[in-house]
Order: structure tokens, then C-alpha cells, then sequence
């Protein structure tokens, strides 16, 4: 590491370009259609090992949104012989919920019929169910209560943490589902069994009430926190046509509405062999992961038709959009705009732009908060996405700063991008951030695999090994001109996000005092998530973190932590009264 950062200095010192360093991907295709990328990587006897299903929440369409993101919930739930002790008998009862389902519809659609007439406001409520959803409702419990007396909990997760297997875990995004996991280079075989029998012989038990769980999930995620809701509907605001417009989580009325069947379907359309590419990095030689890979991956018949690619396309702005809301948050403002895919010739001089407006030694950060003091954080991120992207800048009004003030200020600092020239040391630098970055990022088994799942989803594996010479030939005029194109006021919009009137004393100011001007805004947020948080394990593990960190003898940090330990403790006693 030394090495790579002092020749990346010796570099800048000499006006040339800091080297990306190269990963050495062996790429293969399985007759079936898999893809196969091999990195061989030697320094430790571990292999991670991962895939990518070409698709995300932006392949859904309404009424299904959501449902890309469940999957990486239900692809853990087992197979015919893995999370049951009964295959035939659980086969048997997940056939005879779905007809059971089917008559829970029904009774939905009247529910919803009632609605819109009006004789009911909330169709979630229990007053509003029919009484014969209530009866196959129980009909429907006494199944699901028989299946769970033949479940293996977590047995996907024992096998491979008994094998001394770590890491694994999946994510969704609105471009693709990826899976991963580590394992000893002596388990590559298991990998490949376990990972081909998941795709080749799914059984998506317990699916009803893991689509409960992704709908809990979605309320810790949107509901809970103070501008959770408003930013979500600032994102459907920002975006008109592209399916970006719906959360990956999914819409709430969409997510309990998901049948098995439509989940049956998007699996074969969206998880065929065609659609995904696998991805070994590790302790291991490259012909004999292949032969693996070939063994038991193709098994799995490829795919009748292709998956379909997305194409809505975002329709040019006409015009500023401005979005107001109300929450029990410090005054805040997001700006957003409309940029580039992934890949995208102009994609890295924005890269660049981000880099020289973000962090603690940005210009937003050095502008807003410690020059003209007006904010007590300020930012800029990159969103290059695969089929469109968005440039965003944000920042924290300071108290007694009205977010006129903030406003006005981001975009100074935005303007001194186009009118006034970039020193070449500061893009130098900016440069030499990402290079370091980049490097660390891939100095090591999992990282490299992380990057290459990430890579491989938005465009393609090769952009980890291209991204950094075209980062380095980015000139000055580059980022002038990606600012003042990208950057303007009809192709941006603008959300407010300010304390609603009357809440500001549900955190009493008496209880804030000791507390530096940073730190107030920080605790009147955790304070409110903390007032709204149901989960007693949730508040205990918040208070066991609080006290470790006044246990590090910082007075500023004491005082941070007295205040919100006083918040848990009031919360806990709501939750947990004496009797």
C-alpha cells in the first residue's frame, strides 16, 4: 500500500497520471448461457464467491414493485432437500395455501370494490375484512402453522457456516440482485452445489410471510425515520417516465398484494442462465472452477426467451421542480439533476466533479459549513445507475440559517465550477482520492468481488479496470463543461425538508443545552426515531452503543451521550412499564 500511494505522489509530482491497477479477469460462457468470471487470487486460502441476476426494482412494473427485492429474501429459503424434513408433504401445503390464496383474493377485490365506494377508509384494517376473508384467513394459518412444524430454520445459512463459510449475505438496487458469500478455497464444490441447487430447485416456502417481513421492512425503512416518506416521494417527483420513479423496496400496496404466481413467473423470466453471471475471485486455478462451474451449473436448462430489457426512457425536463415537506428534522435541502448512465463518456468528469465538491475537503463542505458557516454539513453524490443517473448535492442548515441562505450558497459554489478555473493541483488531487481509493478497494478477496458484482451489474465487469485511466484524462474543461450542461436550473429539482410548526418542543431545548451547535441537529433526528421505534432490542442495543462510546472519556461525547440515553430509557419505559 505504501508503494501504491507514494507512486501515486511521485506521479502527481511529475504531471503524470496515477496507474489504476489491473484485475486479471479470466471470462467465460457456459453452454447454457451462464456467464463465468474467474479472478485467481492466491495471497489466502479463500474464495468469494457471488452471482448477479440481471435484474432489479427497475425491471418490475406497477403492481408488482417490490418484488425484485423479495427475491433476495426468498432465494434463502431453500430447496427440495435443503429447509425441510418433509419435501413432499411441504410441496402438498404450499400447493393447497395458493388455493386457499386465491379465495383471500377474491374477498380482496371486494374489500377493495368497498373502498372506493367509500364504505371503508383502510382495507388494512381488520374492521374492513369480509367475514369469509376472516374464515379462510384461520383456514390459511392452520397451513402455515402444519409447514412451519416441517421447516429446518436457517439450514442454507448452517450448512455453509459449519463449513467455515463467512459473509454471506444479498442486496437489491433498481439494477440488479446480487448474492455473496466466503469460503475456504477446500469448499469451492460446495459453492457450486449449493449456489446451482438454489437456481435449479427453489422452493419458496414461507412466502407469504416473508413478504410480511419485506413489508416490515419497508416501514423501518420509510416509515420510521423523520423525512423517510418525503424523500421517497421526492424521488417519484424527480423521476416522470423511468421505472427509477418506484422504490426498490416497493409501493405499500403493492408489496402484500404479490402473489406466488406472479413471483413464479418473474423468477423464470428474470433468473434463467442467461440472465446472470457468476463470479469466483480466490485461492483457486481457473480450469478447475470452470469445470465446477460447468458440472453444476449447467445442469440448469437455459432460458426459453431472453429477459426483456428497460425501455421507458426518462423524458427530457421542461422546467424546475420544487418539493416542500414538513418533518421533525433540522431544516435540510437536496438538489438533484439529471445526468448519464453508467459508462457514459461524460460519467467520469462527473465523477470527478463529485469528488471535488464531496467530503470534508470539499468545496461544499469547505464553503458552507466552515466558511461561510451556514451549515452544519454539506455534501455532493454520483448516482452513474444503468440505464440513467442523477447528480446530487445536500446540505444541513445551521441553526439560525434560514435554507434561502443554504440554497444560494450551493449554487455560488456550483457556479465558481464554470466561471472561474479549476487550480490543476486540486483536480490532481481529486484524482489521486480515487485512485487510493480504488486501490484499497481492491486489495482484497471480498472487495474485489464486491466491485466486480457492482461493475458487472450497471454495465459491465471491464469498467473496474477502464474506469481509472479515463478518471486520470479528465481535464479541466472536461468538468466545466459537464457542470454547466448537466447542472442548470430546468433540468434539476429541489426538495425542502423543515420542522413541522409546533413540533420543536417534543425535544425540550434545556435538554439540549451542553450540546454543540454540530451536534443538535444530529440529536433532535435520533431523538425522534427513537420516540418512534417499537423494537425494546432495537432501543437496548442503541443504549449498550451510547455507552460504550461515553465510556471513551470525551466530554463533548458524554454529553451527546447523556442526552440520548435519556431519550432511550423514556422510550423504553413507554414500552416496557413497570407492573
Amino acid at each position: 500500500m505504501k508503494r501504491f500511494l507514494l507512486a501515486v505522489a511521485a506521479a502527481s509530482s511529475l504531471g503524470l497520471p496515477a496507474f489504476a491497477q489491473q484485475i486479471p479477469v479470466v471470462e467465460k460462457q457456459l453452454p447454457n448461457g451462464f456467464k463465468l468470471l474467474l479472478v485467481e487470487r492466491h495471497e489466502e486460502p479463500r474464495i468469494a464467491g457471488g452471482w448477479v441476476a440481471h435484474v432489479g426494482s427497475a425491471n418490475e412494473r406497477p403492481g408488482i414493485t417490490g418484488i425484485a427485492h423479495l427475491f433476495e429474501h426468498m432465494m434463502f429459503k431453500g430447496t427440495p432437500t435443503l429447509g425441510t424434513k418433509d419435501a413432499k408433504r411441504d410441496l402438498e401445503l404450499i400447493a393447497q395455501q395458493e388455493v386457499v390464496r386465491d379465495k383471500m383474493r377474491a374477498e380482496e377485490s371486494l374489500m377493495r370494490a368497498a373502498l372506493r365506494r367509500g364504505d371503508v377508509d383502510d382495507i388494512t384494517k381488520p374492521e374492513a375484512r369480509t367475514e369469509r376473508y376472516k374464515t379462510l384467513e384461520i383456514e390459511f394459518k392452520k397451513l402455515v402453522d402444519e409447514q412451519r412444524s416441517l421447516l429446518v430454520k436457517n439450514e442454507f445459512d448452517r450448512i455453509y457456516t459449519t463449513a467455515g463459510a463467512s459473509k454471506m449475505n444479498a442486496f437489491t438496487t433498481e439494477d440488479m440482485t446480487g448474492y455473496f458469500i466466503e469460503v475456504p478455497s477446500n469448499k469451492l464444490e460446495l459453492w457450486c452445489w449449493m449456489e446451482s441447487e438454489r437456481l435449479f430447485h427453489p422452493v419458496f416456502r414461507e412466502f407469504y410471510a416473508e413478504r410480511d417481513v419485506v413489508f416490515e421492512e419497508r416501514r423501518m425503512r420509510t416509515e420510521v425515520p423523520p423525512t423517510g416518506r418525503a424523500e421517497e416521494q421526492f424521488n417519484a417527483m424527480f423521476w416522470d417516465a423511468h421505472p427509477y420513479h418506484w422504490p426498490v423496496i416497493g409501493w405499500p400496496s403493492d408489496i402484500p398484494a404479490i402473489t406466488k404466481k406472479q413471483a413464479d413467473e418473474f423468477y423464470a423470466l428474470f433468473y434463467q442462465p442467461q440472465n446472470i453471471t457468476l463470479i469466483l475471485v480466490g485461492d483457486f486455478k481457473a480450469a478447475d472452477a470452470e469445470d465446477l462451474a460447468t458440472r453444476y451449473f449447467g445442469r440448469i436448462p437455459q432460458g426459453e426467451q431472453p429477459a426483456p430489457e428497460v425501455g421507458t426512457l426518462e423524458i427530457a425536463s421542461s422546467g424546475e421542480k420544487r418539493y416542500n415537506a414538513e418533518a421533525e428534522t433540522n431544516p435540510q435541502l437536496e438538489v438533484l439533476w439529471h445526468t448519464v448512465a453508467a459508462g457514459h463518456r461524460d460519467s467520469y468528469a462527473l465523477e470527478v466533479l463529485d469528488q471535488l465538491l464531496n467530503g470534508r475537503t470539499g468545496r461544499l463542505y469547505k464553503g458552507l459549513v466552515l466558511g461561510r458557516q451556514i451549515a452544519t454539513d454539506a455534501g455532493a453524490g454520483l448516482q452513474n445507475r444503468k440505464w440513467a443517473g442523477l447528480f446530487a448535492v445536500s446540505a444541513e442548515a445551521k441553526e439560525g440559517k434560514s435554507l434561502d441562505e443554504v440554497e444560494a450558497a450551493l449554487y455560488a459554489e456550483l457556479d465558481r465550477i464554470t466561471k472561474e478555473p479549476i487550480p490543476p493541483e486540486e483536480l490532481q488531487k481529486v484524482k489521486n482520492q480515487f485512485a487510493a481509493a480504488e486501490y484499497r478497494r481492491l486489495t482484497s478477496t471480498f472487495g474485489i468481488l464486491y466491485r466486480l458484482i457492482h461493475a458487472e451489474g450497471v454495465g459491465g465487469w471491464r469498467e473496474i479496470n477502464e474506469a481509472g485511466p479515463k478518471i486520470q484524462a479528465v481535464t479541466v474543461e472536461d468538468v466545466q463543461r459537464v457542470a454547466a450542461k448537466y447542472l442548470v436550473k430546468e433540468n434539476r429539482a429541489v426538495a425542502r425538508f423543515t420542522r413541522k410548526p409546533g413540533t420543536g418542543s417534543t425535544t425540550d431545548d434545556s435538554e439540549l443545552a451542553g450540546l454543540s451547535a454540530e451536534q443538535k441537529p444530529i440529536a433532535r433526528n435520533i431523538s425522534t426515531s427513537v420516540k418512534q421505534e417499537k423494537d425494546p432490542k432495537q432501543l437496548k442495543e442503541l443504549l449498550a452503543r451510547v455507552e460504550a462510546q461515553a465510556a471513551q472519556g470525551d466530554p463533548k461525547r458524554q454529553q451527546f451521550a447523556k442526552f440520548i440515553r435519556g431519550a432511550v430509557q423514556r422510550r423504553l419505559a413507554e414500552l416496557e412499564p413497570k407492573k
